[in-house]
């Protein structure tokens, strides 16, 4: 899932990445909304909020909108930092420090016993930079799955293609990336309808469930590595 990288990637290694990364969007997102009113998947609402601010002479809340900003955008750069630093090692495992790092981010905003509600914003802007810039570098740009308006322009463009082209092979690459981009909004939908429900309960621990995930995630591949080279030493026990 996260140990493939650009041409070593394949349609079902793209399809368990979006599946997952998708739904932790969705929960952090109407996490955020619901704690702190703040928008912490993407910067796009941000940039509008900066704008009226300004307009309205309100200068402290537009300088908490850029702050929004640039903890997505450090976020980002945090993420591709330590991935450049760690695969001049042990390359299967460049992603994850990273991750480590989104969950470390995720554990301290679901248990923090204080309600400073723009430092935890920053602080979950900076654990979604972190995991878009991780999912856009491992996938070659293929997957993005912390927001949905390039997602619904590319859906849009390849469903208006499929009227159009008619070979076999187009048509093939096409239903793929229509069915990868449908997976992560479904993914991105389910997330957040499940996060609303869960946070009638456990209010900002609903950020547990993305955890519980990203954990699978991680340990996953680590689990599916052991194995494989398990079976390339001991080639007469595969059976």
């Amino acid at each position: 899932m996260f140990r493939h990288r650009d041409r070593g990637r394949n349609f079902v290694h793209n399809v368990q990445l979006a599946a997952l990364l998708s739904v932790v969007s969705g929960v952090v997102n109407i996490v955020g909304v619901l704690s702190f009113k703040t928008l912490t998947t993407n910067v796009t609402g941000h940039f509008a909020f900066f704008s009226e601010e300004i307009f309205q002479n309100n200068y402290g809340l537009a300088f908490l909108s850029i702050l929004y900003v640039i903890s997505f955008f450090f976020g980002a750069f945090m993420a591709n930092t330590t991935l450049e630093m760690t695969s001049r090692g042990v390359a299967h495992f460049s992603y994850t420090l990273p991750l480590s790092i989104e969950i470390f981010l995720l554990v301290l905003v679901a248990f923090s016993i204080f309600d400073y509600s723009v430092w935890l914003s920053c602080i979950l802007l900076v654990a979604m930079g972190v995991q878009n810039a991780l999912v856009t570098k491992i996938s070659g740009a293929v997957v993005r799955t912390t927001h949905l308006t390039g997602l619904f322009t590319d859906l849009g463009i390849e469903l208006s293609q499929m009227i159009f082209y008619k070979k076999s092979s187009e048509r093939k690459f096409l239903r793929s990336a229509i069915g990868l981009k449908a997976i992560i909004i479904g993914g991105f939908f389910f997330g957040g309808i499940m996060g609303a429900f869960m946070y009638v309960w456990f209010d900002r621990k609903t950020l547990l469930l993305p955890i519980f995930i990203l954990l699978i995630a991680l340990y996953f591949d680590r689990i599916l590595l052991g194995y494989y080279r398990f079976r390339r030493k001991h080639p007469g026990k595969q059976d």
